[in-house]
């Protein structure tokens, strides 16, 4: 979401007139095969998001992954004691006998129930479905009173750039290995708008300005109303941004 307001900003600032549109995965796939949509950021291959692509491929188009470091992750305050899930069984107790997760829906969730919690032994903790608000407050808590805490997260997330916390190692691969996060476009987008389709084709966002902006929109804003703060995170790294459309 935050590199589609990203790139509103930027292409309206070059005399594009852009419509963003929110909608689920599935509609997401079948507007673009069928040319009601133009380009969507947020696809994660190869795993997540494999089923459309080979479902719709034939009238996608792959611009490319423009970040590298999508991943399912289990993360713990930065000073906890330990720094792999390996070693979590034994040190349950310092962590409450919890990890705090997410939507019971989730593929998230899904992946610690069915493979995390039997693959590292970690079935004498509670495996806490809640909401992804819900766990970012007790995240937010946890680290401010210097408490320790597991949680379910992903990168990207803002939370990396707000809390102090890392990742516990995941030495038997059970979350997955990292993703990219495609740009697929309609087949038609390249001739409808080839100057835009080269820039995005070309866009490439390290994780650290990606958790930037995030925090910047949907943490130290408290709204719904993204330009003014896109417009303020865009001035701070304008050399940056101006380069993607250099």
């Amino acid at each position: 979401i935050a590199a589609s307001y990203l790139w509103e900003a930027i292409l309206e600032e070059k005399g594009y007139d852009v419509e963003l549109t929110y909608a689920d995965v599935a509609p997401v796939y079948q507007g673009l095969a069928g040319g009601d949509f133009d380009v969507v950021l947020d696809t994660w291959l190869p795993i997540t998001h494999s089923d459309y692509m080979e479902t719709y491929g034939d009238d996608l188009d792959d611009l490319g992954a423009w970040n590298d470091e999508a991943k399912l992750t289990i993360a713990v305050n930065e000073d906890a004691p330990i720094d792999s899930l390996a070693d979590l069984a034994d040190n349950a107790d310092q962590f409450g006998n919890r990890i705090v997760g997410i939507e019971p829906g989730s593929g998230l969730m899904r992946v610690t129930g069915d493979d995390v919690v039997p693959g590292y032994g970690l079935e004498g903790m509670d495996l806490i479905e809640s909401s992804t608000p819900a766990m970012l407050a007790e995240l937010q808590s946890a680290t401010s009173a210097g408490e320790n805490i597991a949680v379910t997260l992903w990168r990207p997330h803002w939370a990396y750039n707000a809390f102090p916390i890392k990742d516990l190692e995941d030495p038997e691969g059970l979350l997955g290995g990292a993703e990219g996060i495609h740009s697929v476009a309609a087949t038609s987008f390249a001739d409808d708008f080839p100057e835009v389709r080269g820039w995005i084709s070309d866009f490439r966002m390290p994780s650290d300005l990606l958790y930037s902006l995030e925090d910047a929109m949907f943490n130290e804003y408290d709204g719904d109303d993204y330009g003014p703060v896109v417009e303020q995170w865009i001035s701070e790294n304008q050399e940056w941004v101006d380069s993607l459309t250099a």
